[in-house]
């Protein structure tokens, strides 16, 4: 009998979370989101990038604060602490910082939850996707001191050579007291 009760909640789990078939495509130049079925319709909200050019991102070295933050949609601490980073981004505009959220979710998502984040946070253009299945663990390595990319949500600054790593959720009184670090 708890097979039988197990076997049905599986089912219908995975019926529940049974996306509707979209197919995602990539341009290659503009490196923009596109959908096959629906080719107007924000064609060029978020950018597509490879992990090689995040690792360059990341290794970004001059007087300009970059707080990249790694995040998928369905992460509730990711989620909790997005209006932290909101905040900060309104309080610094005009700056030398600048704020990127590098988002994990699954390809499939990435026309659905996540243009739907980014729209109703006003973030398209702070957004850059990258494929997870194509992060393996030299791209961790090479890139950070602490993160394996086992867990999200984690935060990374830099400005010129000095960094520092985030793992977990960030509060806000933490997030204002490591960016005010940088900016000293």
């Amino acid at each position: 009998m708890k097979k039988i009760i197990l076997s049905t909640l599986i089912l219908t789990a995975l019926y529940s979370c049974k996306k509707e078939g979209k197919k995602v495509e990539t341009a290659t130049d503009t490196a923009a989101v596109s959908k096959k079925t629906e080719p107007a319709v924000a064609a060029a909200f978020i950018k597509e990038t490879s992990p090689e050019d995040v690792s360059k991102y990341l290794a970004k070295n001059n007087d300009t604060l970059y707080v990249t933050n790694f995040f998928a949609t369905w992460c509730g601490p990711c989620m909790r602490e997005i209006p932290h980073f909101k905040n900060k981004i309104q309080e610094l505009k005009g700056k030398p910082v600048k704020f990127t959220f590098i988002d994990m979710d699954d390809k499939s998502e990435w026309n659905s939850a996540v243009k739907k984040f980014a729209d109703e946070n006003n973030l398209a253009d702070h957004i850059i996707l990258v494929d997870g299945k194509k992060l393996d663990q030299n791209f961790f390595k090479s890139n950070f001191k602490q993160w394996d990319g086992g867990s999200i949500p984690f935060t990374y600054m830099r400005k010129g050579a000095k960094t520092d790593e985030l793992l977990g959720m960030i509060t806000e009184e933490v997030l204002n007291e490591k960016i005010n670090s940088f900016l000293k």
